[in-house]
């Protein structure tokens, strides 16, 4: 797993594209349009992203990808139009509540599947603040990022969680599931 590793400059460019996605959403209900060659070629390479939008410390919307689909600045520019306007869990945001908004951006690196013989060999390899894992059993299909760690620090409590948000029961175990991991580049 190789993180970007994005320099001060490129995390800033980053921020105020999700930023400017916003605002843009507010304006012309749709997100900011992109033009690459306004780039460098760091911001330009494919990669999955997700944007997190916090109020008051509290959730407020969170939508991304887990596998590159475009070039980073327009999966930034997406997701934060997304997770601002079209999270289901959320209302649409709203003018008033921007400069209220903390955004996060998660760079993700490529998901990798692990081995494990058990619930237990599962946990144990587990690495709490470093590991986002992505869970899949037949139909059901979850992620949580690295930063749940912050709200979920025990191994156990974050898979039994992770299991109810893919529609699972949190005891629920089965020869057949399958574990990707990976990891995040996180941008305040």
């Amino acid at each position: 797993m190789v993180l970007m590793s994005l320099n001060k400059n490129y995390q800033q460019c980053l921020m105020d594209i999700a930023k400017r996605s916003i605002e843009n959403g507010l304006l012309k209900n749709k997100p900011l349009r992109i033009d690459l060659s306004d780039f460098p070629k760091e911001l330009t390479q494919y990669a999955a992203t997700f944007v997190t939008l916090e109020k008051h410390q509290q959730l407020r919307g969170c939508i991304g990808i887990l596998k590159p689909t475009r070039a980073l600045v327009e999966d930034v520019a997406e997701n934060a139009y997304l997770a601002a306007f079209k999270d289901p869990r959320f209302p649409p945001l709203s003018k008033e509540e921007l400069k209220e908004i903390d955004i996060h951006i998660s760079i993700l690196t490529a998901p990798e599947p692990m081995s494990f013989k058990s619930e237990q060999d599962l946990l144990n390899q587990l690495q709490p603040h470093i590991d986002g894992l992505i869970l899949e059993d037949k139909y059901h299909r979850g992620t949580f990022l690295p930063s749940v760690w912050d709200h979920l620090p025990e191994p156990k409590e974050f898979l039994r969680n992770l299991k109810q948000k893919a529609g699972l029961t949190p005891d629920y175990w089965s020869d057949d599931i399958i574990i990707y991991r990976y990891q995040a580049e996180i941008i305040n």
